[in-house]
């Protein structure tokens, strides 16, 4: 059984990249091509990250406009059957719906608080905090406009699981090992206490693909997440 991991093949090599998700597929169920890597190779980075496997694939995307340019956006890449597709909660409820309605066979995934962001951080762009009620604010808006998936930090998981209910996929970057470096993550947590706290897909990137054997790594990972504070 493959852990409910999604690997973030971040980086511009397209052959790096395949070779992290050869590496780590055996062991996840989810990979992720993000801005970096699709804004470089376009369909072929989706194309080699999947190779000739069933794994899921998570285009983390984020797009935000208006809804007529998201809902086309969203549907030029119904080509690629993506699994899970990210849009800003922030851009509201039509625009959210248009990615619903042009990729129905996609869980489009609402975006709320950066990870990246700070409790200082989410005050001076102008959201109303904490974050847990920044999070749950756009969390509700995303679900009511058709969203099947959300993703927040590891720290509003809870408070987001409490709100929405059972049926909707919660993802959680700022996913950290005990001991490993947060990087530019402020909101952070481990997967085992992610996956208590009612996460469905951790977004693990460096520690995995920063290691010597990313295979070993993620393999150790998984391992992990079976044991005592996995789910």
């Amino acid at each position: 059984m493959t852990a409910p991991i999604a690997v973030a093949l971040d980086t511009p090599d397209l052959l790096l990249a395949t070779r992290w998700a050869r590496a780590v597929t055996p062991h996840v169920s989810t990979l992720k091509v993000g801005l970096e890597l699709f804004y470089r190779h376009g369909a072929a980075a989706v194309e080699q990250a999947r190779g000739d496997t069933d794994v899921r694939l998570f285009l983390d995307l984020k797009l935000h406009d208006i809804p007529n340019t998201v809902g086309g956006a969203a549907a030029a890449l119904a080509p690629l059957r993506p699994d899970y597709l990210t849009v800003h909660a922030g851009g509201g409820a039509a625009m959210i719906a248009a990615a619903v309605d042009a990729l129905p066979e996609c869980l489009i995934a609402g975006v709320t608080v950066l990870t990246s962001l700070s409790e200082d951080d989410i005050a001076k762009i102008g959201l109303r905090g904490p974050s847990t009620d920044a999070a749950r604010r756009l969390a509700v808006i995303a679900v009511d406009a058709g969203a099947r998936a959300l993703v927040c930090s590891p720290r509003e998981v809870a408070v987001l699981r409490k709100e929405i209910g059972e049926g909707i996929v919660l993802i959680t970057p700022g996913v950290r090992p005990a001991g490993a470096a947060p990087g530019d993550q402020s909101r952070v947590a481990t997967p085992q206490q992610a996956l208590a706290d009612g996460a469905d897909l951790l977004v693990i990137g460096r520690p995995i693909t920063g290691a010597d054997d990313p295979a070993v790594a993620v393999a150790d990972l998984a391992r992990s997440l079976a044991g005592p504070g996995g789910r």
